[in-house]
């Protein structure tokens, strides 16, 4: 049977189009590095002029509306876009995407102006802050406190193992507005602004690396018109953030570069008389892990397919996520038994397969797959989405969902 997706000859000229932009307007050194935190600040700077290079063309964000920034095309042509810059080694953008159906779904015209739009356009970054150092993921016990202060708000707390480079314009999370209210009804939704009196960014050494950010707000002023819905919302903003943060939108091309060049590996890599791959154990945990790869892309997909065609989803979203969390942990156990000690050799070493791909993709699945939430959570989650819990919850609402544009 053939899973191949047929494009059509007009889909094949837009890919045409954008393999001609990148190769004219991306030189070899601007590429992603193998190390995707080995960039300079001289990389980051020449890529975020270039991303608003994207955004004008309708190719950054391109299935958002263009009345905010967007490209206003279709998921066919986001499918095409994202293959190619994942086969050319070019970064798609620099913000973290997840807010923007929050400012979608409750934020006023105005706030979609001054937050949404210069985001779209790749003017502004964002990132958001979720995890406290004393909650973990329980979001709902946020402590970080907003307290008003005429039209503004000062904020003040704490948000550790933020994934972002600390130069990102604003940082959009929850502060407890009103301690006396009810769980959940006791919070706000704030776009955080960044380089302002009292906001400080540190960087925390981890096993991933070094792209994990501590931020502390101590009496940060924020502007009233900085707070997304009302004053006791936050949560319910927060939840359509997370509906996108756990999986949401799904990926319009999954690419899974351990899994290719594990494939690679065991092709070119020589045993004895014959390549790894000939070993029938070798052969038979790559093809497992080959199995379980395509398994996830196609989850992923069917959930971007759905995202695009405004469908609510009950638990096909979450389905993705948990399938993921768990295969990509047991292919990358497969990759340290086929790889041996190869595995941890690193971009440094001269030996290493390559360029030190695999050891990057074995600190990166130690630590990453807690983001968003533990593993546990993500089933919670799932087991309220299908019914199988003791409670039913339903899908927030998302920029798909509450509209028929600007997804």
């Amino acid at each position: 049977m053939d899973f191949a997706i047929p494009y059509t000859e007009e889909q094949e000229k837009f890919r045409k189009e954008v393999r001609s932009w990148l190769e004219e307007n991306i030189p070899t050194d601007k590429k992603l590095p193998v190390d995707p935190e080995d960039v300079s600040d001289e990389w980051r700077n020449w890529w975020k002029d270039k991303h608003q290079e994207l955004a004008h063309i309708g190719w950054l964000y391109p299935t958002h509306s263009a009345e905010f920034g967007g490209g206003g095309l279709s998921g066919d042509h986001e499918t095409i876009i994202e293959e190619e810059f994942s086969r050319f080694g070019a970064p798609r953008g620099f913000s973290n995407n997840y807010v923007f159906g929050s400012l979608i779904v409750w934020g006023t015209e105005e706030q979609k102006q001054k937050f949404l739009k210069p985001l779209l356009t790749g003017e502004k970054l964002n990132w958001q802050r979720l995890t406290e150092p004393h909650s973990g993921a329980d979001l709902a016990n946020t402590k970080t406190r907003a307290v008003r202060d005429g039209d503004d708000w000062i904020v003040t707390g704490e948000n550790v193992f933020i994934s972002c480079y600390g130069d990102e314009d604003w940082y959009p999370g929850l502060a407890l507005t009103d301690p006396d209210a009810p769980r959940h009804r006791n919070l706000g939704f704030f776009m955080i602004p960044n380089n302002v009196p009292g906001i400080t960014i540190k960087t925390m050494e981890l096993l991933p690396g070094s792209k994990q950010k501590n931020i502390i707000m101590d009496n940060v002023r924020v502007p009233g018109d900085h707070m997304i819905g009302g004053e006791t919302q936050g949560w319910q903003v927060m939840s359509t953030l997370l509906e996108a943060e756990h999986g949401g939108r799904g990926r319009a091309a999954p690419a899974d570069q351990p899994v290719d060049k594990l494939l690679e590996f065991t092709k070119e890599a020589v045993r004895f008389d014959g390549n790894l791959g000939s070993d029938p154990i070798v052969a038979q945990a790559t093809s497992e892990s080959y199995i379980e790869s395509h398994i996830h892309s196609l989850f992923l997909q069917r959930t971007f397919w759905m995202y695009q065609n405004h469908m609510e989803m009950q638990g096909e979203s979450n389905l993705a996520n948990v399938y993921g969390r768990e295969s990509t942990l047991r292919v990358a156990k497969r990759i340290r038994d086929i790889y041996a000690m190869h595995a941890f050799l690193d971009t440094k070493e001269p030996g290493s397969p390559h360029s030190g791909t695999q050891e990057i993709n074995q600190r990166q699945r130690a630590g990453q797959n807690h983001a968003g939430g533990s593993t546990n959570i993500a089933k919670v989650i799932l087991a309220r989405r299908i019914g199988i819990s003791r409670t039913q919850e339903r899908a927030a609402p998302t920029a798909s969902t509450a509209s028929t544009t600007g997804s």
